[in-house]
């Protein structure tokens, strides 16, 4: 009989609260008391006790047997309790506090649900600031009376984040001209700037990190410039789309965009499936920019979840989905060194080459004891699916179980690795979670679309480099053969996986043509596997 452990769960609790609790120390000089840094801070200390004490008292009290229907029953409703103490606290203290929640709600393959299912409300319910003090930041900042600039101003926020909201307008139209158009106002929060400064004193290993992205996020001009960027760098992508940015109704603290009509979050099933949208297609896509952005341009949108990605139909096809890219106040900006690093490393966890991995994650500031688990934190898979192969290994509930009981035990070793690992691969680790959890919410992660776009895209990095690296032409055609011949076998693997499926399905047809489709299929799905074997990683 298996019995809990109390001290798995109070690591649990403690990771939980304090993934949020231990973010502020700094008094501020405002008079609004959610300003001040040791309110807050005491606030969240407080909030990280009560959870403790929360499993302590519930599942502490007795030994259970972690199989019976009982302790799942109490699990659970310790779990919901424990993640609506966090929701208050995300929403009471704001900011930071609720970046870090949004973050936690999109983590469906790695937290209990109770947790994921109460923090995805601030994917696009944060707190909200009002309208007085809203149009006081517009005043200020674009020095006129909003009345003087918008013949309409909703009062209320088409959605709300964590350091800023929006609201829907109307322009001022010319004299005689109709209408004005609609727009986007994007409008910080008026204290979020001050309580940042003080959130980011008491930050561990975040401390540098964030000191880092946060200013560049509360600065609405650059995110400006990063959309019209992205707009530039992923305009071959017809089904993306980027709102157009009005520069003259603009400035560090207030952005005015193109409004976009008639779209619902990526994570939304009902609004999906009410528009006949195809899931898979949606997953391909976001897997098929990501990894645009992260092994080709190197400019990645670092701050993915569901509140940031809107998707609706497009056009009169069948399941066509238009994507359409929110907030690009955080961008990543990889060097062509740690993108060709990145590359080997997934070519190394696909091989299951574990000197290449610990080659590349030593590489990249990761102690060799540490390896592995910076390689599970890479792939987002238990090193018992990584030694047995991804690309043949479905992520399962009984491994996302595995992951969820086993994290509680590895923050330490999680801290080190996050501590010392190249700055860049920060933002991605972020990223990568954020689109699994998009993934594992759209059922589609068993289908491995994003996957087979990734590892195109991943061996074509790869050789491209080689290929630059190439001296005299005889080498340059050797390499781009092996590319060639690397991509068709990816290609003929995907291309018959679906057969290979269906045959396992149908184990009794015994015919000779079946059985002998059945071993080529077999045979084919093997190639993967070896994909790499006669190359030199």
């Amino acid at each position: 009989m298996k019995m809990m452990s109390s001290r798995r769960l109070l690591k649990f609790a403690i990771f939980a609260g304090t993934s949020v609790g231990g973010l502020t120390l700094a008094v501020n000089k405002f008079g609004d008391p959610d300003s001040i840094g040791v309110i807050r801070f005491g606030r969240a200390a407080t909030t990280v006790l009560d959870i403790a004490r929360l499993y302590k008292r519930t599942l502490y009290a007795k030994k259970f047997d972690v199989e019976s229907a009982e302790y799942k029953e109490l699990r659970s409703k310790v779990h919901t309790e424990g993640a609506q103490k966090l929701l208050a606290l995300c929403r009471k203290n704001g900011g930071m506090f609720v970046k870090v929640g949004q973050h936690m709600g999109a983590l469906d393959y790695l937290l209990p649900a109770e947790y994921v299912e109460c923090m995805k409300v601030l994917h696009s319910k944060a707190p909200e600031s009002s309208l007085k003090d809203i149009l006081k930041v517009v005043k200020k900042e674009l020095g006129r009376d909003p009345a003087d600039l918008f013949d309409e101003f909703d009062p209320s926020p088409v959605g709300v984040a964590s350091l800023a909201q929006v609201h829907r307008a109307r322009l001022k139209s010319p004299a005689g001209s109709g209408k004005g158009e609609v727009v986007a106002v994007k409008v910080q929060h008026p204290c979020v700037r001050s309580n940042a400064d003080a959130d980011l004193k008491t930050m561990e290993w975040l401390v540098e990190e964030t000191k880092r992205n946060i200013p560049l996020e509360l600065d609405f001009s650059l995110e400006g410039h990063n959309a019209e960027k992205a707009q530039d760098l992923f305009s071959k992508f017809p089904w993306l789309k980027v709102p157009k940015v009005y520069w003259d109704l603009s400035t560090s603290r207030v952005l005015t965009m193109e409004y976009v009509e008639g779209a619902g979050q990526v994570n939304d099933l009902e609004y999906i499936k009410k528009e006949g949208i195809d899931p898979f297609l949606l997953a391909s896509r976001l897997g098929n920019l990501y990894s645009e952005m992260i092994f080709r341009s190197g400019f990645v949108h670092s701050d993915p979840h569901p509140g940031n990605i809107l998707v609706r139909k497009k056009g009169k096809i069948l399941g066509d989905v238009e994507i359409i890219l929110l907030d690009h106040g955080l961008y990543a900006d990889l060097t062509e060194d740690f993108r060709a690093r990145y590359s080997r490393l997934w070519l190394h966890i696909l091989n299951g080459n574990r000197e290449g991995m610990k080659k590349e994650g030593v590489s990249m500031g990761i102690a060799e004891p540490l390896y592995a688990l910076f390689v599970c934190m890479v792939s987002g898979r238990t090193w018992d699916a990584i030694s047995r192969g991804l690309e043949t290994t479905k992520f399962t509930t009984d491994e996302k179980a595995a992951f969820q009981k086993e994290i509680p035990n590895l923050l330490p070793q999680i801290s080190d690795v996050l501590a010392t690992v190249d700055r860049q691969m920060l933002l991605i680790l972020k990223t990568n979670d954020l689109l699994r959890g998009i993934e594992y919410t759209l059922k589609t992660h068993q289908r491995m679309a994003s996957f087979r776009v990734m590892l195109e895209l991943c061996i074509k990095s790869y050789y491209n480099e080689r290929l630059n690296q190439s001296y005299g032409s005889l080498e340059r055609i050797g390499v781009s053969l092996e590319l060639r011949w690397m991509l068709l076998r990816l290609y003929v693997y995907y291309a018959l996986l679906p057969l290979q499926r269906l045959l396992q399905m149908v184990p009794s047809m015994n015919s000779l043509h079946v059985a002998s489709i059945r071993v080529i299929a077999d045979r084919a799905v093997e190639f993967l596997p070896k994909l790499t074997s006669s190359a030199s990683w």
